[in-house]
């Protein structure tokens, strides 16, 4: 975020400011472990993914403290984003983001890894919780309000294996796993039957649809961490993660002339995730058809985030976002 874009989210509403821009942190570390990923494929040293991982810091650090000011100085506009029934699902965002940082350090900074991990899995945790209490509590929800944002807190308990089978921590690495499968399974039926008998999704909620790619997708990759090979399962989750992406696919004339907002961001992530858990079956099948599919995936992600951080800035410059809506 450059100086203009600071100076103008300031000069914004501080109560305004989203819970959704945390979405940009997600996708900002799905692309540096995408690069991560390649680069460790093709043989490359880890310079790209260590400048991305520089920048994607950076940009949480600075989405952290204007979301903090918020909390601080508008406590109440935090409480109407956490009874929100689409933003509350962002919330997981936080922890998510931190979780991805953490795994990005898990090779080449274990001890910091380990400090970032710890405090994100239990924040996860509680977070999780949380937003499942909220669900089957006392609120009424109505289908509109039923979106594939909803999967953010089940993908977040994939993402925990990440980093922690890596640095040891395998029971609860598959107690967040495990537990993210089974939420994944009954969202997933519950926004199918939303997207297929109910009204379609708003307008600035359609790309949104990219997140059904991001469940199975993470959940190969944290399958590979705790097992050590693909597997039966580990192919299926791979296969239905493709399976997802190209049914979205086919949804992508609906984004055309769409006006810009932060749930484009949404795009990012899955997209990420997708193309790591390409190149860890490439690395684990010995495959090379796909070590290319995960190439040209990350080629893809690169230039979406790229026009997303683009237009993010112009929208900010603009003052199109951190309004009310």
């Amino acid at each position: 975020m450059d100086e203009t874009a600071v100076a103008s989210v300031k000069h914004s509403r501080l109560e305004h400011f989203p819970i959704t821009f945390f979405a940009t942190g997600m996708g900002m570390m799905g692309l540096t472990l995408a690069w991560r990923a390649a680069e460790a494929a093709f043989g490359w040293p880890h310079q790209v993914s260590g400048v991305i991982l520089a920048l994607s810091i950076a940009g949480l650090a600075v989405v952290s403290l204007f979301y903090g000011a918020k909390w601080l100085r508008h406590g109440s506009e935090v409480a109407a984003e956490w009874h929100h029934p689409v933003r509350i699902a962002f919330f997981p965002a936080i922890p998510i983001s931190l979780l991805l940082l953490a795994a990005a350090l898990a090779e080449p900074a274990p001890a910091i890894a380990t400090a970032v991990w710890l405090p994100a899995t239990v924040l996860q945790g509680v977070l999780a919780l949380s937003v499942v209490s909220a669900w089957i509590g006392h609120r009424p929800f109505q289908h509109q309000t039923l979106t594939p944002a909803w999967f953010i807190p089940a993908v977040g308990n994939v993402v925990v294996p990440l980093a922690g089978a890596r640095l040891g921590y395998m029971e609860l690495s598959w107690l967040f796993f495990s537990g993210g499968l089974i939420f994944w399974i009954v969202l997933l039926t519950l926004v199918m039957n939303r997207l297929m008998f109910h009204d379609p999704l708003p307008g600035k909620m359609v790309p949104t649809l990219m997140i059904l790619v991001a469940p199975p997708a993470v959940a190969f990759t944290a399958w590979l961490r705790l097992t050590g090979e693909p597997g039966h399962f580990g192919h299926f989750l791979l296969s239905a993660a493709y399976v997802f992406a190209l049914v979205v696919a086919t949804q992508a004339g609906k984004l055309r002339n769409m006006p810009f907002a932060l749930s484009w961001w949404a795009l990012s992530f899955p997209l990420a995730a997708l193309a790591i858990a390409s190149f860890g079956y490439a690395g684990a099948a010995a495959s090379l058809a796909h070590k290319f599919i995960g190439a040209g995936l990350l080629a893809l992600l690169t230039i979406v985030v790229i026009g997303l951080v683009w237009r993010t800035a112009g929208a900010i410059r603009s003052g199109s976002i951190c309004v009310p809506e």
